[in-house]
């Protein structure tokens, strides 16, 4: 098996040369690339081995608690002692307070290392952006300092049995007890609700106060102590380590967050962090499996070359081809989030950086599993045993398509919301001028420009809502490789860059 790298030298040049990192107040280089180094060595060291045995062994309910694989629970250990779950939380409450620029690429390299762990650990980013937006001075003061050292992780509860995407149907009430509520109710799908890693969990469940639809939503604080009980953890097709687990609420102790019946806009706070988190968790997969896949291709020996002498497989067209795309998946959808991120630091813009997010989300979440893909089919028979990883890769990478909003959800929000005046698709022209005045002058620009007239005079532009990403994303992947291939002198692999831009390019 391939082990581990972190692709650091990609994340920095991504961030630094393509994304503009150096336009954010307080971007620091030198800073960023050793914070990068060190959680890369320990992602490599700690992180990583346990993947494979995590895959095997899984998480298991022993009464009533959820039991992590072997290794997990010392490995978070070490994770929380050195500070890395309080990377982005402000020094105040016993965080390192680094931009969330830096935080991208350590969430990826955790991602690529071992996405079921990650899973685990990385909704507290957004847990406490929310508390700092939405909580009280006492629940900031009890909360953020346990996040930030580890002592608690952090859980977000909105799924039930009958209310997946349409929330207006969530069940669970909460009852008002005095200075506190009670929480009554089911939630399903909940990733890490239960684990023996942290003392403690701050589960952030979303519940009914009123039978008013969505306005009769509010968020809650409840921890892990609470009457909060784990019934199931499902069996899935991949990340098997990662518990996503079955709760009931029974009585259960909560504090309300933020305002009564303004719920939603609580938990989108956690969701768009989750988002681009999930976004980065399909740059890791595809990151990995095209470094599998041309580490066997460039050994593989098979059949010859057009001079007779012995050929690897990479030397092959089809492979090369292959190979080729995987790179171009990882390497345009990672550039795609860390624009976002930069967008989402600059604030200037809202509307744009909610356009992008949605982007981001459909074509990381799909750039894993298609170069995981892409890998199995290079590798052949070895490619389809669990010995080299890929299948893994395949198998971890395929969620992320739906959850935290399914892309479909998505794409029609690009179509819908995007397209209303002030909605993000016109400051997107501008902003793909910004990147690339080059891009406008394109056939597919012409096509988008008249689709999207078509769609704001639909009375359902819904059904186009995949084409309309689709169009948008090739868009983006025009100007972000024009922009690539402009500072592609700035990589460590520059012919490889150039080459493969020109490949993206030449196409069109």
């Amino acid at each position: 098996m391939t082990p581990f790298k972190a692709p650091i030298d990609d994340i920095l040049f991504s961030l630094a040369h393509v994304a503009g990192a150096d336009t954010v107040e307080g971007w620091d280089h030198e800073t960023a690339a050793d914070i990068l180094d060190h959680f890369g060595a320990f992602a490599e060291g700690v992180i990583a081995p346990l993947n494979a045995i995590g895959d095997a062994q899984g998480a298991r309910l022993e009464n009533g608690c959820v039991r992590m694989p072997d290794g997990f629970k010392d490995a978070y250990k070490h994770l929380a002692e050195d500070g890395w779950q309080g990377l982005t939380v402000p020094e105040a409450y016993g965080g390192m307070e680094l931009d969330p620029l830096v935080a991208a690429g350590v969430s990826e390299i955790f991602s690529g290392s071992n996405h079921a762990m990650q899973m685990v650990c990385n909704l507290v980013p957004g847990a406490v952006t929310t508390l700092l937006r939405f909580g009280t001075d006492a629940q900031k003061a009890r909360w953020i300092p346990k996040l930030a050292s580890g002592e608690a992780l952090s859980t977000m509860a909105l799924t039930e049995p009958q209310a997946g995407s349409d929330l207006s149907v969530i069940r669970t009430k909460a009852i008002r007890d005095g200075e506190i509520w009670r929480l009554d109710g089911e939630k399903i799908f909940i990733s890490g609700g239960d684990q023996d890693m942290s003392d403690d969990i701050l589960h952030m469940v979303l519940a009914r106060t009123s039978d008013d639809g969505l306005r009769g939503l509010s968020l809650f604080l409840c921890a892990k102590q609470s009457g909060a009980k784990v019934t199931r953890i499902e069996e899935k097709l991949g990340l098997h380590a990662s518990p996503t687990c079955h709760m009931v609420f029974d009585n259960a102790e909560a504090e309300l967050i933020g305002e009564e019946g303004q719920g939603l806009k609580a938990m989108f706070t956690v969701m768009n962090h989750a988002r681009l988190d999930v976004a980065l968790q399909g740059v890791a997969h595809a990151t990995q499996a095209a470094r599998i896949a041309r580490a066997y291709a460039s050994e593989r020996k098979q059949g010859r070359a057009a001079d007779g002498a012995p050929a690897v497989l990479a030397d092959h067209a089809d492979v090369a081809r292959m190979l080729d795309e995987q790179d171009i998946l990882a390497i345009g959808a990672r550039a795609m989030v860390h624009l976002t991120f930069v967008e989402l630091e600059k604030g200037c813009d809202p509307a744009l950086a909610e356009f992008l997010t949605s982007m981001c989300k459909v074509f990381g979440s799909e750039a894993g599993p298609r170069a995981a893909d892409l890998g199995i089919q290079i590798m052949g028979g070895y490619g389809y045993l669990t010995e080299y990883g890929m299948a893994q890769i395949w198998r971890d990478s395929r969620i992320c398509s739906i959850y935290e909003g399914t892309n479909g959800i998505q794409a029609k929000g690009l179509a819908t919301r995007g397209l209303k005046p002030g909605g993000g698709a016109d400051a997107f022209e501008d902003f793909l001028m910004r990147l690339s005045d080059q891009t406008a002058g394109t056939r597919q620009f012409e096509t988008w420009s008249t689709l999207k007239q078509d769609l704001r005079a639909s009375a359902d532009p819904s059904a186009s809502a995949r084409a309309f990403f689709e169009g948008s994303a090739a868009l983006l992947q025009d100007a972000i490789w024009r922009r690539i291939r402009d500072v592609a002198d700035h990589h460590t692999d520059t012919g490889h860059i150039k080459r493969l831009a020109d490949r993206v390019l030449g196409a069109q």
